[in-house]
């Protein structure tokens, strides 16, 4: 993999003040540091790992024999291939290996997401599968001692080109604006007989090539080699060295597509004689992928020298070392690259570390004499097959033809001229005096590793013979090796590894990113996430208890449902969410890796719509004694308004019948004495009076309405 950088190069370092460093003291205490690791490495760590890669591949041991067995025993490989299967199991039969834990009641959430989305990164957004990486590491740190992981940020792009036709000047100006787009014109047309715009022109059509370029920001991991890290020869710890180092051999291609100047990069190419640099694990390597021949006559393929360095150096002198990150090409390690850095993105994986040293034991370490010395056995015993089986013989010379004794042809004829001229040496077979060394090695190999047929499942009169206790103790001693290796690959490089990318996504990713999780698309924003949040590790221990801890959380299944039952899903003990944390943990036991599949998350569901709250008995009875007190008073209202209806129809009643008194009256005076009564303003006076009573009754009316006008 290539390293993940931006392509803007670095500014030559300018020193602030007089203490500070200038880069020729700068490049000398980074080419003496990296030269002195190197020479560390080369000397003792790297022959040690040498060594036990070839105890793991079966590699001749050196001490052969011309006409003896070279036959050997594969202990290193068999301990290691039975360790990993169980611990691919604990690393990537979980979803949720390592968690991030909230600091406060507030984080629960962010500390939610933010594991869910580290872990979609690890397994969906890698060029390699998630168990390719950790097997790799896991195989690296069993069979030499370490495993490394790196970390970095692809700022790279996606580049997809397609044609597009018949585009129309409003489509074409629109792809123009976008930013991310290159357009490139390959044909106009317009016809007379096509359609015309706004003023009646013909419209003009386009066919285009577009190239449509799309920043993806992403999270890389890789596994890497042992044998291209170097580490202070002092460093206790990752985070206690002075300077740690990925050191390999890069492509002039990479390096270009990296951000460097190519005429930069020219000067560093590498020749046959630089791959010496490397140490004999890197050599083999190199030499079996034919990494040195691998240009094929192309300059893009030459390769270069390339160090990604971490060290502690006070460059602005105040007193004060901070960690910077220098990249540097060629044998003298040129420094291109100086930024500060909050972090060295590696990681460590170790089954067997030392106290007080970055360096640890491996399997390969503690089983490689057994490896040896059962070999040597299983040659003697070879040997002693052989020559019980075909004995030397002892010829008189002359006697004998030499080239009929030395045919080793079934049913071949010896030709002699004296009976008793070949008389064979015949030596009793002593190789059954063997097996019982070779028990007793298997016994310390099991004892080192913890690794046994018992707990393989491959001993069946270790199983057979043995109640269901017995093989269960059994079983569980065997995994306590394994149990503490996970243990500490667990709480060691894997909780490194994702501290590491919580700062590296919460520093890189600057925008919403949509991803799918439990079936759900959700918007990622880790800006706001706090990169110093805890983290603990969530596996499961070996696979001898895997049924012990079924049972037990069938059992803590029941006593939930009991308390559920009992005291309601809301009581304080146990509700919905840890009834559900139950059944996930024994289906990830059972190795369904998706439980949204058969149970629903109740912190993702809406919330029931509430009940509304029981009225009280006081409010009750007010609510009564109101709606008495209303009818009452719409009662009285109705009978008052009945009474004033009465009352205006009476008062009409008798102004009507004075007006027709009046009216008779007027008459019998004009017709006796002649005289002319004004019955027009008698007859107004009438209506203002009786217009005078309707305004009053309806004032009264009015004040009298009941409340909330009813």
């Amino acid at each position: 993999m290539a390293e993940y950088e931006d392509t803007e190069m670095t500014e030559n370092f300018v020193p602030e003040n007089e203490d500070a460093m200038d880069e020729e003291q700068i490049q000398s205490i980074i080419t003496s540091s990296i030269s002195d690791a190197v020479d560390y490495i080369d000397e003792v760590v790297s022959p040690v790992r040498a060594e036990s890669a070839a105890y793991y591949n079966g590699e001749p041991l050196g001490n052969e024999q011309e006409g003896r067995s070279s036959a050997q025993t594969m202990d290193v490989r068999d301990s290691v291939q039975s360790m990993l299967p169980s611990l691919l199991r604990i690393f990537c039969g979980t979803d949720h290996v390592v968690e991030y834990a909230p600091r406060g009641a507030e984080d629960i959430p962010v500390a939610k997401q933010a594991t869910e989305y580290v872990n979609f990164i690890i397994k969906n957004d890698q060029s390699q599968p998630w168990v390719q990486i950790v097997y790799a590491l896991l195989k690296d740190a069993l069979v030499k001692g370490t495993g490394w992981v790196k970390w970095g940020w692809d700022s790279g792009e996606s580049v997809t080109t397609h044609k597009l036709r018949n585009l129309d000047d409003q489509a074409l100006t629109a792809l123009n604006a976008d930013e991310n787009v290159e357009i490139s014109m390959l044909e106009s047309v317009s016809s007379s007989e096509g359609p015309v715009d706004m003023q009646n022109q013909p419209v003009t059509f386009h066919t285009v090539e577009v190239t449509h370029r799309k920043k993806n920001g992403r999270a890389r991991i890789e596994a890497v080699p042992p044998e291209e890290i170097v580490i202070d020869r002092f460093a206790r710890s990752i985070e206690e060295s002075d300077l740690i180092a990925h050191r390999r051999f890069m492509t002039v291609s990479e390096l270009v597509e990296m951000g460097y100047d190519l005429d930069t990069v020219e000067e560093y190419v590498s020749n046959e004689e630089s791959f010496d640099l490397m140490n004999q694990e890197a050599r083999d390597r190199l030499l079996s992928d034919n990494t040195s021949s691998k240009d094929f006559g192309d300059p893009a393929q030459r390769h270069v020298l390339y160090v990604e360095a971490y060290a502690k150096l006070d460059v602005d002198g105040d007193g004060v070392a901070e960690l910077r990150k220098l990249c540097c090409m060629g044998e003298d390690y040129a420094i291109q690259r100086n930024d500060p850095v909050d972090q060295a993105p590696f990681a460590m994986f170790s089954p067997d570390p030392e106290p007080h040293c970055v360096w640890g034991l491996s399997i390969a370490d503690l089983t490689k004499d057994i490896q040896r010395i059962k070999s040597a056995v299983l040659r003697s015993s070879l040997d002693s097959l052989a020559m019980s089986t075909h004995p030397r013989v002892g010829v008189v010379e002359g006697q004998a033809s030499l080239e009929d004794v030395m045919n080793v042809e079934t049913g071949g004829i010896i030709r002699m001229r004296n009976p008793g001229a070949v008389v064979p040496f015949a030596l009793p077979y002593v190789g059954r005096d063997a097996f019982p060394m070779m028990q007793y090695l298997d016994e310390i190999k099991e004892n080192r590793t913890g690794i046994s047929k018992a707990a393989d499942g491959l001993d069946p009169s270790a199983l057979q013979s043995s109640t269901l206790m017995a093989v269960q103790q059994t079983v569980a001693a065997a995994q306590q090796r394994i149990e503490m290796i996970a243990r500490l690959f667990a709480e060691g490089g894997m909780t490194q590894l994702y501290k590491g990318l919580l700062r590296l996504i919460v520093e890189h990713q600057d925008q919403d990113r949509v991803v799918r999780l439990r079936n759900e698309f959700v918007p990622m924003n880790p800006a706001v996430w706090d990169v110093d949040m805890d983290v603990v590790t969530n596996i499961s221990m070996g696979k001898g208890g895997d049924q012990e801890r079924l049972q037990m959380l069938l059992q803590i299944a029941s006593k939930q449902e009991q308390i559920i039952q009992q005291a309601g899903p809301d009581n304080p003990l146990a509700g919905l969410v840890e009834y559900r944390n139950t059944l996930v943990s024994a289906m990830e036991l059972a190795g369904f890796k998706d439980p949204n599949r058969f149970f629903k998350d109740p912190a993702q569901q809406p919330p029931q719509p509430q009940e509304p709250p029981k009225p009280d008995i006081n409010e009750q009875l007010i609510q009564v004694q109101m709606a008495e007190i209303q009818a009452n008073i719409q009662k009285k209202s109705a009978e008052l308004a009945l009474e004033r209806e009465s009352m205006m129809r009476e008062d009409d009643r008798l102004r009507d019948k004075n007006e027709a008194d009046i009216i008779l009256k007027s008459a019998e005076i004009a017709a006796r004495w002649g005289a002319q009564v004004d019955l027009a303003e008698i007859k107004a006076n009438s209506e203002r009076d009786r217009e005078m009573v309707k305004q009053l009754a309806a004032q009264a009316q009015q004040t009298q309405r009941p409340p909330n006008g009813q």
